[in-house]
């Protein structure tokens, strides 16, 4: 995969702005008002750092709607067997199957599509994308995600690596000691399958241009071990995405439930209305999950949160931000700076 040449980059962007700021120069009357054009960024998960933030920043720097360029970064993570929290590879749910999520939103046509619980179909973004572009519709599910993928030419295909099976039958084994389910290889244990964790592992992925059209996209194989067809906040508009063309993009990752419920991305967008940077606003919406979060299973003796959800934003201006319930870890994000690794903000101190 070529790499982007920061210098021209930069270059390319100073050359954007300053084509900008004559054309508004020419057509204003007196007094001149100087227009900065905002420079091209995108942010996203850590599991899109390098490659995704690179294919995406590639794709928005050679023209492609950014809607298109965010798509085609998450798919080479869903395409990517060893991140087991998206696409193919991914964690399967309680039966062993691999049940996949995924929404993309548009800013310029405030348009969205989504797919919930689709199984043997790799690239589950794509299909998402289909849906906003050639239906009427905003979420299409199971069954009947499939059939519509399949007339669109994606390919069926068992989604279930070997690895995924090997920690799915590990997990099934380790439930009880009281059903008919024996460990396998009794004595002897895979150092590889012991990094295996349960996960609510995702990836979300926000851009925006030199012209300040905004997008996004989050894609996810969901909660290992999950009921059969339990969906998420990925594939929910104003859960797991939220765009508003006139003022930003954000996604998130981590328990999508708490998500759901708080209307996380949307109201980071919504923070970002109202004046915030998009850091203080993922900050907004991380503190807003603690307050809601009480019933007595999903906090700990002290009455935090014993779980994780992180926001990742951009707004029009080509700024980004990206935070956490609890400190720690780390978003991605490539702007004029180049592509790199940022610490998250956060509501609550580890």
């Amino acid at each position: 995969m070529s790499r982007i040449n920061r210098r021209r980059f930069l270059s390319s962007s100073a050359a954007a702005i300053g084509a900008g700021a004559a054309a508004a120069s020419a057509s204003a009357k007196a007094p001149e008002i100087l227009v900065r054009r905002p420079h091209p960024c995108v942010v996203s998960s850590a599991n899109g750092y390098p490659h995704c933030t690179s294919k995406a920043m590639e794709g928005i720097i050679a023209g492609k709607p950014v809607v298109d360029a965010v798509v085609e970064g998450v798919t080479l993570v869903e395409n990517d067997p060893k991140d087991m929290s998206v696409g193919y590879g991914g964690l399967p749910n309680e039966e062993g199957v691999v049940q996949l999520d995924a929404s993309v939103m548009d800013g310029v046509s405030c348009l969205s599509g989504a797919v919930g619980c689709i199984e043997n179909i790799k690239n589950p973004a794509k299909v998402a994308l289909h849906v906003m572009r050639y239906t009427d519709h905003c979420l299409i599910v199971g069954e009947g995600a499939k059939r519509f993928a399949k007339a669109h030419g994606f390919k069926e295909e068992n989604l279930l690596t070997e690895r995924a099976r090997k920690a799915w039958l590990r997990w099934k084994a380790s439930l009880s000691e009281r059903d008919d389910w024996f460990p396998k290889d009794t004595g002897r244990a895979d150092p590889d399958l012991e990094k295996v964790k349960g996960t609510y592992g995702t990836i979300n992925c926000n851009g925006v241009n030199s012209e300040g059209d905004v997008a996004g996209v989050t894609t996810t194989s969901g909660l290992s071990w999950k009921i059969p067809g339990r969906v998420g906040d990925s594939p929910i508009i104003g859960a797991g995405l939220y765009v508003d063309g006139d003022h930003g993009a954000a996604g998130s990752t981590g328990r999508g439930e708490a998500n759901i419920i708080s209307c996380g991305s949307f109201s980071v967008v919504e923070a970002i209305r109202k004046g915030m940077h998009p850091k203080d606003a993922c900050v907004y919406a991380a503190r807003n999950i603690v307050r809601l979060t009480r019933a007595k299973h999903l906090v700990r003796k002290d009455g935090k949160p014993n779980f994780n959800v992180k926001f990742y934003a951009v707004d029009k201006k080509g700024r980004h931000g990206g935070a956490a319930i609890w400190s720690g870890g780390k978003y991605a994000a490539f702007d004029a700076d180049g592509n790199r690794r940022i610490d998250f903000a956060y509501a609550l101190e580890r």
